[in-house]
């Protein structure tokens, strides 16, 4: 790995790295925060997985996380949202292609090449860095944003008994029927739509739920709302009694300064369950 920052931050480090990727073929970027208490102790650790357009830097620097991090003593993990580069396939839209990997595998075209980002996820980039850093991997949450609270709740349903707990802010809920979704899920998986269904966290949710708790939290005046389809994800909570709080925010739209405002409420939680 190749230290590209490291800065003091609320008593931890936070750091910035790169490593060459055999997974995405390609060198991968992202953020890790380590709490004072990682200088002593292997420390439980929450994921955080960013929207469309991003990269590691955006939560990094715009969620405030770090602070309650600090005060719960958990690591952050901010990973980039796609394989990068000039040899890595792109595409004019800012949802398809460099920013925009959909936390999937890709198994068509030129896309498959690089486009790994669900092996990266949960293969590569944690035994990555659960051999190189003091984390606790028998203690780990996830959540993410938009493209990557879609990430965060497909993931977790996927690997029972990895994830202590899920949160998500705005996630795309039910991709299989949304723009945001059908393009990339074609382009990336296929025409076959059977294909597209183990991520889709409404269908997810509906075959198998969660064996935890979750915390979803959207913004009632979030642009995008007919994009990211919350009441289907609603409505499989709701048949399947799943232990989930689903939170409606009169006023919030679907920007950082909406992710920051409940950023505590979320570490807060999965800091409940990563120290049960």
């Amino acid at each position: 790995m190749k230290t590209i920052s490291e800065n003091r931050c609320f008593g931890g480090v936070q750091g910035v790295y790169s490593h060459t990727s055999e997974i995405c073929g390609c060198d991968m970027t992202f953020g890790l925060f380590l709490p004072e208490e990682a200088e002593h102790e292997a420390v439980p650790v929450l994921w955080y997985l960013s929207g469309l357009t991003c990269t590691h830097q955006n939560a990094m620097e715009k969620a405030g996380a770090q602070a309650w991090a600090a005060e719960h003593s958990v690591a952050l993990i901010f990973p980039d949202t796609s394989p990068r580069g000039e040899s890595v396939p792109d595409d004019g839209a800012y949802d398809l292609g460099q920013g925009a990997g959909f936390y999937v595998n890709a198994t068509e075209g030129a896309w498959a090449k690089n486009f790994q980002m669900w092996d990266y996820i949960t293969e590569e980039l944690p035994h990555l860095l659960f051999s190189a850093y003091p984390l606790d991997e028998g203690r780990q949450a996830i959540t993410g944003h938009s493209m990557g609270g879609h990430g965060a709740l497909t993931i977790a349903m996927s690997f029972p008994g990895r994830f202590r707990s899920v949160s998500a802010f705005a996630p795309i809920a039910n991709p299989s029927a949304s723009d945001w979704g059908r393009k990339q899920f074609t382009a990336y998986l296929g025409k076959d739509e059977a294909k597209w269904a183990p991520h889709d966290a409404t269908l997810l949710m509906k075959k198998r739920g969660f064996d935890g708790p979750i915390l979803i939290d959207q913004g009632a005046s979030d642009q995008f709302l007919e994009l990211l389809k919350p009441e289907a994800l609603a409505e499989a909570i709701a048949i399947t009694r799943q232990n989930a709080t689903f939170r409606m925010q009169k006023g919030y739209d679907h920007s950082y300064y909406f992710v920051s405002t409940f950023m505590g409420d979320h570490i807060g939680f999965h800091a409940e369950a990563l120290y049960a």
